[in-house]
């Protein structure tokens, strides 16, 4: 089952407006790139995290030429040590699969079990681009329109400062 059509089906109940782009496969935020190139916005990557303890989840969403300091997120996050979390665990916390990790996988999130950190450049960028949880897609929407989306979902949101990549 193709896992796209329930995030335009979101989207477009909130009257958010996106832009679709189908390609093929991509599998990092490398790949990713290469196809986001010629499409206009902010190229995003998400990382699902978990704390050593197994029971806290974490999405952390910013800009591809940066990179993620899981030591400077844990003091922001005020927990323990984060490692990324295994396929299974993220199947079952946000029905997605490597390669397609997303701010949309939320949409599976009934019980708002994972927390989400947000790169505060993105909060005003005139467009992002994400996966619509699948590898073969990506759409992009506006900061605000992502801000608007994440009000939605009912999960701890937090705009975070994210220094630039190296």
């Amino acid at each position: 089952m193709d896992p796209a059509p329930p995030v335009y089906a979101a989207l477009d109940a909130l009257g958010i407006p996106y832009e679709r782009h189908e390609h093929p496969p991509v599998f990092n935020a490398e790949d990713a790139s290469k196809i986001w190139d010629p499409i206009p916005g902010v190229q995003c990557k998400n990382l699902f995290l978990r704390n050593k303890k197994g029971d806290r989840h974490y999405l952390v969403i910013l800009e591809v030429a940066k990179r993620a300091d899981l030591r400077a997120l844990v003091k922001i996050v005020g927990d323990d040590r984060l490692s990324f979390g295994s396929p299974e665990r993220l199947m079952a916390n946000l029905g997605i699969t490597p390669g397609s990790v997303s701010p949309f996988g939320l949409i599976h999130d009934s019980r708002h079990a994972v927390r989400v950190l947000v790169d505060a450049d993105l909060r005003h960028a005139a467009r992002l681009i994400f996966h619509p949880n699948i590898n073969t897609a990506s759409v992009t929407i506006s900061g605000a329109d992502l801000e608007r989306f994440l009000a939605t979902r009912g999960n701890a949101v937090s705009w975070v400062r994210v220094a630039p990549g190296d």
